[in-house]
């Protein structure tokens, strides 16, 4: 029997589904065209969702899909999937944002060379038996100054070819470096605005946030040279369609060529559909054989990969975690959940913070997955929420008010590489601590005291004053209780002051063994926990 359900509920390539059927421990069901209250009543049973477009991933659905580990899209937006939601039922999404990177590059291109060259225009008039063509003369592209918003992988395809005409590249990306920039050989702007003054061709390669919403405005309409001409494949609401309708009407603006909109499909109304000027596609952009088979393939690998063997790639709400990663900071992951575990059984209810130093060279590492492994840990102890995971445990964090941190100073120590979690509260703070002994892993800081402790297995925690006698007591009562002791770690701040204990027991102990314990005189606390 399959330790996996799929459910495929878009229509992607049959490789696609082939590849994810290719694991024997995944089922699949391919249900296209389902209705919101059909998705509702069904999506409880699987593990996995593979969509494109069409479904609509909303609150109620997340809200139903108990079992739900990972969404696939198959494709680059993820607009019908609602990412708040999702990273707070712990649910990964993952897209595929390289797989229609050529033909959505290929498309926009063909969009600003039919505009260029009035293609969509002549071919209208040729078939209505006319011969226009004084009416229909167009612009080189080359010597033309090009602006790109954005230079992602499509837009980095976008300006290879422009370069082959002979087109100028300004480009504009938050990320993008003035090395990546020189490398690429485009030039850099600091803005949107220095890359789009004095423009004669526009191409939008940006994803729709709340910043980039209509980034071409009226106000930037201006900063264009006058009979430019702007394209937009990527994202509808990237353009305020208003305004370039009226800077057409106007004359500046040269014209405009859509393949997303605002509403799509757009209504018969659209007040671009009468422009002069203008091609519209119905949202082509990925839509090619290799395209569609590319991104089919890789979504389902990705939503395999992700069930099988944890491996996230192209998450868009949490780190990759591919298996170069996983082989990095893997030994540190398990660790990291102890030590978590631990801090939420040692540490004052209610801490404000959690505080995460690396010393050595597991701070060279890509460290934000065990930092989200020290909050798995911590918060599924201490608040008991039994859904958290590395998705969505910085989101849990945030609701219960807690804020994390990390650093890479650590406590003063012998030990080569350290992670040490800090618990805070008001000026109180409680620290614990591991580190590697080769291979094997070792907590050795428990709130202020030094031990060796193995970060797996059940534990007697107990803090008491150092005197005589006490260490003897603990044995007899464990003795006398039949549990036996596997390990045990002694450690004291300053001598006749406090001490603590820890001792790795075969079994539970019984909660009589417990209270028995704390109403010894000189033990200050007794704590029982499994790691």
């Amino acid at each position: 029997m399959s330790t996996y359900r799929v459910l495929v509920s878009d229509p992607i390539s049959e490789k696609g589904v082939e590849a994810l059927r290719s694991s024997p421990e995944i089922s699949v069901d391919v249900n296209t065209g389902l209705k919101p209250d059909e998705l509702l009543k069904i999506i409880g049973d699987y593990h996995g969702l593979v969509v494109r477009s069409e479904t609509k991933v909303t609150p109620a659905v997340f809200a139903a899909a108990k079992n739900l580990k990972a969404i696939g899209r198959a494709g680059v937006g993820v607009d019908n999937i609602d990412r708040s939601a999702a990273t707070d039922h712990g649910v990964v999404v993952m897209n595929t944002p390289s797989g229609n990177t050529i033909s959505t590059a290929e498309h926009a291109f063909a969009l600003m060379l039919a505009l260029a060259r009035n293609v969509g225009q002549a071919h209208t008039s040729m078939i209505s038996g006319r011969w226009d063509r004084k009416t229909l003369q167009g612009v080189e592209m080359f010597g033309k100054r090009l602006a790109i918003l954005g230079m992602g992988r499509i837009g980095t395809e976008f300006a290879k070819r422009a370069q082959a005409f002979g087109i100028t590249v300004v480009a504009y990306d938050p990320f993008l470096t003035a090395a990546r920039a020189q490398s690429l050989k485009v030039e850099l702007a600091e803005t949107p605005d220095i890359a789009l003054a004095g423009a004669d061709l526009v191409t939008l390669h940006v994803p729709l946030t709340p910043e980039t919403q209509h980034i071409i405005n009226a106000d930037r309409i201006k900063l264009l040279n006058k009979g430019a001409l702007v394209v937009n494949c990527a994202r509808g609401g990237l353009v305020d369609e208003v305004a370039v309708k009226e800077s057409l009407d106007a004359g500046h603006l040269g014209g405009i060529a859509l393949d997303v909109y605002e509403v799509e499909p757009p209504p018969a109304d659209f007040p671009l559909f009468g422009a002069k000027k203008a091609v519209f596609t119905p949202h082509l952009g990925a839509s090619t054989a290799e395209a569609q088979e590319n991104v089919g393939i890789e979504v389902a690998h990705q939503v395999k990969n992700f069930l099988t063997t944890g491996a996230i790639v192209n998450a868009v709400n949490m780190p990759n975690l591919d298996s170069r990663t996983l082989e990095s900071v893997g030994p540190y992951l398990d660790l990291a959940d102890s030590l978590g575990k631990l801090l939420s059984k040692i540490a004052p209810a209610q801490c404000d913070a959690i505080r995460v130093s690396y010393l050595g060279p597991v701070s060279e590492l890509d460290t934000e997955l065990i930092t989200r492994k020290v909050l798995t840990g911590y918060l599924a102890a201490a608040h008991h929420e039994a859904q958290v995971n590395l998705v969505n445990a910085p989101a849990i964090a945030k609701a219960h008010g807690l804020r994390v941190s990390e650093s890479t100073a650590a406590l003063a120590t012998n030990c080569t590489e350290l992670i040490e979690v800090s618990a805070i509260k008001g000026e109180e703070v409680c620290t614990v601590a591991g580190t590697f002994f080769g291979k094997s892993a070792r907590i050795v800081h428990i709130a202020g005291h030094y031990v060796e402790v193995n970060p797996t297995g059940k534990f007697l925690f107990v803090e008491n004053d150092d005197r005589p006698g006490i260490v003897g007591t603990i044995g007899t009562s464990l003795g006398g209780a039949s549990v036996n002791i596997a390990n045990m770690a002694l450690s004291r701040d300053l001598p006749n002051k406090k001490a603590v204990t820890v001792i790795e027991v075969d079994t539970e102990p019984s909660a009589e063994l417990l209270e028995t314990l704390r109403a010894t005189p000189g033990i200050i606390r007794v704590l029982s926990f499994e790691l």
